[in-house]
C-alpha cells in the first residue's frame, strides 16, 4: 500500500486526507496544532460561496488599494514596508491581470464541482456542521457596485452558477432583518453556509475512521523528495522524528511557499490576513433581529453567516502585512459597527474576535497538482476561497497522485468533472 504524507491539517489538507483515504492510500496527516482545523480553518466568513469564485486581479482593485492606503479601517490594507516577498506576490498579482476573466470562470467551475463531494462526504459520515441551504445574498448600496457585480454574474453563469439580481423590495423578501437602503442585490440560491471548524473536525475523524493517521503537534522542520519517495522531519516534544513515505501532499496554507522552496519549487502563498466576529445571540430579541440568510456587503467587503440558532459570524477585510497574526482593534470595530448599522435589533455584547491568514496565490487559482520531484504534490493557495474550493481540489489531487501511483480503492468516488 502507498504511503502518503499530507502537511496541514486544516480544510485541504483534512479533505485531501480523506479523499485519499477513501482510495485506499495509507494516509499520514502532520499538524502542528493539538487539533485539526485551528488556524485559518478556525473561524471563518461560513460561507460556501461559489458567488466569491472573482479574483482579485483587476485594476480596480489596485486604485481602491492605493485609496484606502491611509485608512487603519480600509477593507483592503497594505503595509508599506517593502519585503521581496510582498513585492514579488504583487509583480505577480498585475501580471494574472489579464487572465482576470478565465480564472474566475475557472475558480466558479470548481466551487460548483465542489459542492457534490462535500454535501455528499458530510451526508455519508453524518457530518453535523450548522449548514444552512439559504442561499448568499449580495448586497449592493449604488448603481455602480450593482452593475459591476452584474457584469461579474455573467462570468459566474460561464462557470456553471446562476446568480440574479434582485430589487430592494426583493432583498427585503428575501432577509427581511436587514436594514439600511440599497440600490439593489444579487441573490445566489443554490449557495449555502456553515461552520468550517465544525466540519473540518468532523471529516477528519471520518478520514480517521477509513485508516488515516492523524499526527497531532507535530511541527515539521525538514522536508525532502528523491527518486525512492519523501523525508518528512517532525519536532514533538523537543524530539525529532524522520519518517519516510512514497509521496508528500503540501497542505499547510501560508508556510507551503517555506516548505516549497525546500523541495525546489516555487509556490507564491502569500498569508492574507482576515478578520471575523462570532456574536453569541443569547437573548431572544437577537435571535430574531439577526439574520438567517447569508450576506456579502460590496461596499465593506464583510461576509455575514447564521449558525445555527445563537451564532452570527462577520468576517472580511484583507490586510497585507506578513505572517503578523495580532488582532487589532481598529480592523475588528468595523466589523461591530457593521453589525449596528445592519441589524440594530442585535446584541453586540457577547463577541469573541478572531484573526487568520488566508494562503494567496498572486492569481488567486489555488495550486493543485505535482511539484519537480515524482513524489511532490500541492494543494494549497486557496486564499478566500478554501472552504468553498477544497472538495473539488482535494478530488483533483487525489486523482493524480492515484493515477501516477496507483491505488486499491476502498470506495470508489464519482469523478470530478469540471467541464
Amino acid at each position: 500500500m502507498k504511503t502518503i504524507a499530507i502537511i496541514g491539517g486544516g480544510i485541504t489538507g483534512v479533505t485531501t486526507a480523506y479523499a485519499l483515504a477513501q482510495r485506499g492510500f495509507a494516509v499520514t496527516l502532520i499538524e502542528r496544532h493539538r487539533y485539526a482545523a485551528m488556524e485559518t480553518s478556525y473561524a471563518n466568513g461560513g460561507q460556501l460561496s461559489a458567488c466569491n469564485a472573482e479574483v482579485w486581479n483587476h485594476s480596480a482593485t489596485i486604485v481602491k488599494g492605493l485609496q484606502w492606503m491611509l485608512r487603519s479601517d480600509a477593507p483592503l490594507l497594505i503595509n508599506p514596508k517593502p519585503s521581496w516577498h510582498k513585492v514579488s506576490w504583487f509583480a505577480e498579482f498585475i501580471a494574472a491581470i489579464p487572465h482576470y476573466r478565465d480564472n474566475t470562470i475557472a475558480n466558479a467551475r470548481m466551487a460548483v464541482a465542489a459542492r457534490e463531494h462535500l454535501f455528499r462526504w458530510a451526508e455519508d459520515e453524518q457530518i453535523d456542521f450548522d449548514l444552512k441551504r439559504a442561499g448568499i445574498l449580495h448586497i449592493c448600496r449604488d448603481r455602480d457596485s450593482f452593475e459591476r457585480a452584474a457584469e461579474v454574474s455573467k462570468l459566474l453563469a460561464r462557470g456553471g452558477l446562476p446568480r440574479r439580481a434582485v430589487t430592494p423590495q426583493e432583498m427585503r423578501a428575501i432577509e427581511p432583518t436587514l436594514a439600511g437602503d440599497f440600490y439593489g442585490g444579487h441573490y445566489t440560491d443554490s449557495d449555502s453556509s456553515g461552520d468550517i471548524h465544525k466540519f473540518t473536525d468532523g471529516l477528519a475523524r471520518a478520514a480517521q475512521r477509513l485508516g488515516a493517521q492523524l499526527r497531532f503537534e507535530r511541527q515539521v522542520v525538514n522536508v525532502s523528495a528523491g527518486a525512492d519517495g519523501a523525508s518528512v522531519t517532525t519536532l514533538h516534544q523537543e524530539q525529532a522524528d524522520t519518517s519516510h513515505y512514497d509521496a508528500v501532499v503540501i497542505c499547510a496554507g501560508a508556510a507551503s511557499r517555506a516548505l516549497a522552496a525546500q523541495l525546489g519549487d516555487h509556490v507564491n502563498v502569500y498569508p492574507v490576513k482576515g478578520y471575523s466576529i462570532t456574536l453569541q445571540l443569547n437573548d431572544a430579541a437577537s435571535r430574531a433581529a439577526a439574520p438567517n440568510v447569508s450576506l456579502v456587503d460590496d461596499a465593506t467587503k464583510l461576509v455575514s453567516s447564521r449558525l445555527g440558532a445563537d451564532r452570527l459570524r462577520v468576517a472580511g477585510t484583507a490586510e497585507f502585512n506578513g505572517y503578523n497574526r495580532d488582532i487589532r482593534a481598529d480592523r475588528i470595530a468595523p466589523l461591530v459597527d457593521w453589525v449596528q448599522r445592519c441589524f440594530p435589533g442585535v446584541s453586540t455584547r457577547g463577541i469573541t474576535p478572531w484573526a487568520g491568514l488566508r494562503p494567496m496565490m498572486p492569481d488567486l487559482v489555488p495550486r493543485v497538482g505535482p511539484g519537480k520531484a515524482p513524489c511532490v504534490f500541492y494543494n494549497t493557495g486557496h486564499g478566500h476561497l478554501g472552504w468553498t474550493l477544497s472538495a473539488a481540489t482535494a478530488e483533483l489531487v487525489a486523482e493524480r497522485i492515484a493515477s501516477s501511483m496507483g491505488s486499491v480503492v476502498q470506495r470508489t468516488p464519482a469523478p470530478l468533472k469540471l467541464a
